[in-house]
This record gives structure tokens, sequence and C-alpha cells, in this order.
């Protein structure tokens, strides 16, 4: 059987395409690329001859699936590409991967260059739980849903935006998370002006005010802060009310702990406390 091979390619320095990605260029019988013009370039720069590509970006990828099948069904290796970066992250790919998986081929890459990873890395937030949400959807009901979603987020965000939508994207983070929220701004990653600014999005809008964004950029957006814990009388309340909607102490221990984001242990306590006054009362 064939193997689909997605090759991550320079996001900006062409010596981050690593020799394994050479290798599996040349020896591929086709390159799924977004653009033969920029793909062409990158493969004559480092000598790499003959191999045929094939356009696959977000409007043909899907009638592309057919010929790599084939391919992959004579036992070639077809390798796919993006203009930078890894194949399949708000890039062409996913389509593509999900077909040859559904018809049994294998599946692999070669891993490289991501600004959503180098930007995340260097940005000085928290690194160790993310979540990448890519380009928001320009306009409509679908774009302020994952604004709300991406601000309310406990974890750090990284999102990709072009240069001429920057400022609105900052102006609608301010508006939701306040003028403290801590971002980092990254653009012309691995290049000759690559540039990372570290601030708050009230400084981020008046500094993108000042001057007109220029090249592609990753926001780095710090996780929203956990809501202020609840109070002990907030769970004695909690578990009154579910244990006198006829609730078990087990289930309403479990259901306000879940509700109120406070340990079961600490809501189990209170609920033997209040055990122990009924029967207090009770017996006076």
């Amino acid at each position: 059987m064939g193997t689909l091979l997605l090759v991550a390619t320079p996001i900006g320095n062409l010596g981050d395409l690593s020799p394994r990605a050479i290798e599996a260029l040349q020896g591929c019988a086709l390159i799924c690329c977004e653009d033969t013009r920029r793909t062409g370039g990158l493969l004559s720069h480092f000598g790499i001859h003959g191999v045929r590509m094939a356009i696959a970006n977000e409007h043909t990828e899907t009638a592309r699936v057919d010929e790599v099948l084939n391919l992959l069904a004579a036992g070639q290796t077809v390798a796919v590409v993006t203009d930078a970066g890894m194949p399949g992250i708000s890039d062409p790919g996913e389509r593509l991967v999900r077909a040859a998986i559904e018809h049994h081929h294998t599946v692999s890459a070669v891993p490289g260059p991501s600004a959503e990873v180098m930007a995340l890395v260097i940005s000085g937030l928290p690194s160790h739980r993310y979540v990448f949400e890519g380009f928001l959807p320009r306009s409509g009901t679908e774009r302020a849903q994952r604004l709300r979603e991406a601000t309310a987020e406990r974890r750090t965000v990284v999102l990709y935006e072009a240069p001429h939508r920057l400022a609105r994207t900052l102006a609608e983070l301010h508006s939701i998370c306040g003028p403290d929220r801590r971002v980092v701004l990254a653009r012309e990653l691995t290049k000759l002006h690559e540039e990372v600014w570290r601030g708050t999005l009230g400084e981020a809008v008046a500094r993108v005010a000042e001057r007109e964004p220029q090249g592609e950029y990753v926001i780095v957006l710090d996780g929203a802060e956990l809501p202020p814990g609840a109070t002990d009388d907030d769970i004695r309340a909690a578990l009154d009310t579910s244990l006198g909607a006829g609730a078990s102490r087990k289930s309403a221990v479990a259901s306000v702990a879940q509700l109120l984001d406070v340990p079961k242990n600490r809501v189990y306590d209170i609920a033997l406390s209040i055990g122990a006054q009924l029967r207090g009362n009770s017996a006076s």
C-alpha cells in the first residue's frame, strides 16, 4: 500500500527545510500543493526536479482525492505540502488525510516549521496547555461565537490573522476582555523582519492604530482568569437546593462540586455539617 506523507515546509527561512523533507519530496510520485509556482521555486532551490505537482487548495482538494487514492493503491508515495508550515493546520490536507485513512493507506508526516508552535513557545505566556483557533470567521454569528469561546478560554489561545483584519480583531478582543489581558503579536516569523511584541490588549490596540500592520500575524492571547471561588455559604445554599429537590447526598455533592467548580471533598464536608446540624435540630 502507498503512503500519504504530509511534509512541513519553511514558514520563512528556507534553511528550516529538513534533510528528511528534501529526501521525501525527491522520492514521491506526486506533490499536492497550494501553488505550483511557489512550491516549484522551493523545489528548484533545493535541486529537486522532475517530480509532478498538482494543485490541492481549499477549492480543489476534494477533486484531487481520486487521483491521490489511485496512486496510493498502486503503492506510490504522495506528498502534501502547503505554501508554508504544516499541511492540515489552517491549510489544505485534512480531506486527503481522511480519504487515505478511510481506504486503509498509511498516513505519516515529516514534521517541521509551524508558526503556531513557534509563536506560542516564544510568547512568554503559559504553553503547557493551549488552544489553537486558527483564522476566525470573517463575519456573522459564527465569528461572534468563536470570539466568545476564545476569550472565555482559561488556556492560552493562539490565532492567525491577516494584516488588514488585525485592528478589527484586536478591537473585538479588547471589547470582550478589557484592556488588561496579556497578548503577544508575532509577525514575519523566521524572516528578515521577524518581530515579536508583548503587552496588553489596550496597548496592542493603540500600537496598531499608530502603524499599519504588515505581514501575517500570530496572536497569542493569555487565558481568562479563574472566576472568584465559591464561598462555603454558596456551597451550602446549592446543597440545600439540591437536597430539597430530593437528591441523595452523594448526587447532591457531585452536582454542586461540578456546578461551582470546587473539590468534591470540600462539598462533602459541608454536606456532613448540614446533616449534623439537621440531626441536632431534630433532637432538640
